[in-house]
């Protein structure tokens, strides 16, 4: 694993840090669209303190991203408010694996309802037709549309070999059922892995 954490907003708060780390592979915009001001916003409407940074840990390929974390700085790291961290984040569909880590005493409670499914795309071995007339995105518009309900593209990795497109939904299986239509009929998705991430 790389020792490269990027993106991070640095704000003077005083009071107790505690870290969400997420088990989402998430850039540092949709880790920001997601989760950080989401729950930056509903921390300071209940006065309980605020998001004060954040970072994406990279990882080596196929993964590309490891986790995410928020740095947050709470005016007291009391049971209430620890628990109305989680319940937002949960809200906000942290996946299960994530957990909070409190600075002060490096105690680790997890948290975390929803499922990751990854799917790699092979950047390398298909036909130069395909490349040229298959469009990514498209892939990415039919996930969203044949989960519905049941899931949402989150995020993205482009490797050498592999683009990673990372999406969450309460069941991995659900997801994975959802999306095979797409998997067996476009040609881009042709000798595409199906990871379960989270």
């Amino acid at each position: 694993m790389f020792g490269l954490k990027f993106g991070a907003r640095r704000l003077a708060v005083e009071g107790e840090v505690v870290t969400a780390r997420l088990n989402a592979r998430l850039q540092p915009i949709d880790r920001g669209d997601y989760f950080e001001d989401p729950l930056d916003e509903a921390l300071r409407e209940l006065s309980l303190g605020a998001v004060t940074g954040g970072g994406t840990q990279l990882a080596e390929e196929p993964a590309g991203i490891a986790y995410c974390d928020l740095e947050i700085v709470v005016e007291s790291a009391s049971e209430t408010t620890l628990q109305a961290i989680i319940a937002r984040l949960e809200q906000l569909g942290a996946p299960k694996g994530s957990k909070l880590i409190i600075e002060a005493t490096g105690a680790e409670i997890p948290f975390g309802r929803h499922e990751g499914l990854a799917l790699y795309l092979n950047g390398t071995e298909l036909p130069d037709d395909v490349y040229a007339s298959c469009d990514v995105n498209h892939v990415i518009l039919e996930l969203d549309r044949l989960m519905g309900e049941k899931g949402k593209f989150k995020g993205h990795w482009e490797g050498s070999r592999d683009t990673g497109l990372y999406c969450y939904g309460p069941s991995f299986a659900d997801m994975k059922a959802a999306i095979e239509p797409l998997l067996s009929d476009y040609p881009l998705c042709q000798k595409a892995r199906v990871e379960q991430i989270a």
